[in-house]
């Protein structure tokens, strides 16, 4: 039997794979493993239901919220908020486990339900396995006053926005003017009220979610918008959410683009020179760009490596005890305000670094990293368990790895899901990481061609 939790919970097109009944069966499931004992002997547990606003997410919402308090939990329904917003409510209230319906930055047709321990904390393997078990069992079925009451969770958005400001430190955003893109999701309300009322000035795109336009032509995957508004405002930056607002992306004033490994590398400097950083260390993933490590390296910053995936960078981080670690593709965790990727979060740290040096984005990001060429070439249809031991693919590698020495770095990963093996090549050169790549590529599609 398949797996039915995936990467980052249970995703799939809503009415497709996940529809009402399913998300009845599994919230009812979760319940009952992350309610724990408290089901039965009370007091009664306590679970935080969030969204964004796509429009599956209105059924999707109401199934969850049913079976949560079908079992007998009571339910804080937060409605439209961040990822991020639900983990730390779910934390605030000290509330027993959490749910975000969500797809992320996946199109509107897309959903998924995501769980979150008590903490806020995202799930290990084990509790999904038991959720998935759990779901073949006769859920408990209280009556009476026993069964679990939702209620609105008035002030969900304010205790996050409270929350949010109270990172700044008391820094001031007043003479910035700032371009927000909120991927029409679900940072279109708390995102630009948080920048606002942490004194900046303020201009909102992609901010009238329609519950079916989240993600389309705005947000972190379209920058296109936000670019062009950040120049023609004469704005100082822009920051971008995707459709849950767990990642941030960013454009200097002259409309250029600053990815996660630059953000990391701007508030990684931040955070040291203010001793905040823990073990002068920064947790990032085996794609973020060499760049970043040789800008790290001179500025006495070590990194960690992970595997791709925020849920790597937070386990590297919860081992090492680390403060800041993240991804290329702008999911940051600052484990002293978040347990989770937070993108308003990330935005206005990045903002407050602007603030506090009086440095432009450009001129903080320039010192930060020099960001090399990267080249990511797929190559479909190849044996990927055999890329890691077949010795003519790593006798090429190997060769490489000598003919770039300090000034290049090489992977070749395999897909989770495909039979497809990914190669890049950094190198100082755009033109040899372009050749390079495709000349690896060759040698493994030549080699491990199924």
């Amino acid at each position: 039997m398949t797996r039915l939790f995936g990467t980052d919970g249970v995703r799939g097109v809503a009415n497709g794979l996940l529809t009402a009944d399913l998300a009845l069966r599994l919230s009812q499931s979760a319940a009952v493993v992350l309610g724990g004992d408290q089901i039965s002997r009370g007091p009664r547990p306590v679970a935080v239901v969030a969204r964004d606003p796509r429009v599956s997410g209105e059924f999707l919402s109401a199934a969850v919220q049913a079976g949560i308090a079908s079992v007998g939990v009571d339910v804080y329904d937060a409605g439209v908020l961040p990822t991020p917003a639900a983990a730390f409510l779910v934390a605030d209230i000290d509330a027993d486990f959490g749910v975000m319906i969500s797809a992320s930055h996946n199109p509107a047709a897309d959903n998924g339900i995501k769980f979150l321990a008590a903490g806020g904390h995202k799930l290990d393997d084990r509790a999904e396995d038991a959720i998935e078990a759990q779901m073949a069992q006769q859920p408990p079925t209280p009556t009476g006053a026993d069964v679990g009451r939702v209620q609105r969770f008035a002030d969900a958005e304010d205790r996050y926005v409270v929350h949010l400001l109270a990172s700044l430190g008391g820094v001031s955003l007043q003479g910035l003017k700032v371009v927000i893109d909120c991927a029409h999701g679900a940072a279109s309300g708390c995102s630009p009220e948080a920048f606002a009322a942490a004194g900046a000035q303020v201009v909102v795109i992609g901010a009238d979610p329609d519950g079916v336009n989240i993600n389309e032509g705005y947000g972190s995957t379209h920058l296109e918008n936000l670019q062009q508004a950040v120049v023609s405002h004469g704005a100082d930056m822009g920051v971008a959410h995707d459709g849950d607002a767990d990642r941030c992306l960013a454009v200097d004033h002259t409309g250029a683009v600053i990815d996660g490994d630059q953000i990391m590398g701007v508030l990684a400097r931040g955070l040291k020179e203010a001793g905040g950083l823990v073990d002068d260390t920064l947790v990032v993933t085996v794609m973020s760009n060499l760049g970043l490590k040789l800008g790290m390296a001179s500025a006495g910053i070590g990194l960690v490596e992970t595997a791709v995936g925020d849920r790597y960078v937070l386990e590297g981080m919860r081992t090492g005890g680390y403060s800041l670690g993240g991804e290329q593709s702008g999911h940051l965790i600052f484990s002293d305000y978040a347990t989770t990727g937070d993108g308003v979060l990330t935005g206005l740290q990045l903002a407050a670094r602007v603030a506090k040096t009086g440095k432009s984005l450009k001129e903080l990001a320039d010192e930060a990293m020099t960001r090399l060429p990267q080249v990511l070439v797929n190559v479909k249809g190849v044996d990927k368990a055999r890329v890691k031991t077949h010795q003519p693919v790593q006798e090429a590698v190997a060769a490489l790895e000598d003919r770039l020495g300090a000034e290049g770095r090489v992977l070749l990963r395999p897909s989770g899901t495909e039979p497809v093996v990914r190669v890049m090549v950094e190198a100082t050169h755009a033109e040899i990481a372009h050749a390079e790549s495709q000349a690896l590529a060759d040698i493994v599609k030549a080699e491990l061609t199924l």
